[in-house]
């Protein structure tokens, strides 16, 4: 059984199949799911999502992308839903140098923020970090994220990075990079940290695996990206299937 870490299918792209491509998810072998909010309306429907489906469950915490006209009444509202029974982790939350806004310090204020709230809740986090390494590192580390633990989706940084994150006990999670010519980068962080380290996402509807890539994404996509890091690591994808649902259960206890 698989074990989706983060996937969207509150998102639009979804709005006119949502049922179908959950059971298509369902049927490839899928048996939990983290639907994670990115937005303070995208909690609410990850939420709903979660109490639909009995295999589902759910992420609070807005994106740093969304994170501009955040206030303390948003993070009052994502603690009620925190105590929600089928909420599991904070997220997603972090860092996008990417684009030129929200600003920097406007990120790292609800960054650091969002972790605290985590931490006042018990639940581990869930985060989002490109082109920001330094930053998201030290964030983390100032406000004792390690404390609750989470993972470190898409993960896109060399294997140095990796290590310090596992080290402080965080989860890496991989996704469709890993099966692209030119996901270089993952595929050495995936054959160079213990298996135990890792968890399976796609991050539906973006980033599809190949041989998909280009399309939209789906959690049924998931056996492209276990069989690839069975291959990088030598194991049998169905060994890389049990351990990594395992890790999942282990992080978000259920």
């Amino acid at each position: 059984m698989i074990y989706e870490t983060h996937t969207h299918f509150d998102d639009k792209a979804f709005d006119e199949d949502r049922e179908d491509a959950i059971k298509a998810a369902i049927a490839a072998g899928v048996g939990r799911f983290v639907n994670v909010g990115a937005s303070m309306d995208g909690c609410i429907r990850s939420v709903e999502l979660a109490h639909k489906y009995e295999e589902f469950s759910a992420a609070v915490g807005v994106h740093p992308e969304d994170c501009k006209d955040l206030t303390e009444a948003d993070m009052d509202r994502l603690e009620e839903m925190a105590a929600d029974e089928k909420v599991v982790a904070i997220g997603e939350i972090g860092l996008d140098y990417y684009w030129d806004e929200p600003e920097r310090d406007i990120q790292k204020k609800w960054f650091a923020r969002q972790i605290r709230l985590a931490r006042k809740v018990g639940l581990p986090i869930i985060v989002h970090s490109r082109d920001a390494a330094e930053d998201t590192l030290s964030i983390i580390k100032n406000e004792n994220a390690a404390e609750v633990g989470g993972i470190i989706h898409c993960f896109s940084y060399p294997t140095e990075v990796a290590r310090q994150y596992v080290d402080m006990g965080f989860y890496i999670g991989i996704g469709g990079v890993v099966t692209f010519k030119n996901g270089r980068k993952l595929k050495e962080v995936a054959a160079n940290i213990p298996i135990e380290s890792i968890v399976v996402e796609t991050d539906s509807p973006y980033m599809a695996p190949v041989p998909h890539r280009g399309k939209r994404n789906s959690s049924q996509y998931l056996p492209f990206i276990i069989e690839e890091i069975a291959k990088i690591k030598g194991m049998a994808p169905a060994e890389v299937e049990s351990v990594t649902y395992d890790n999942a259960v282990r992080l978000f206890g259920k």
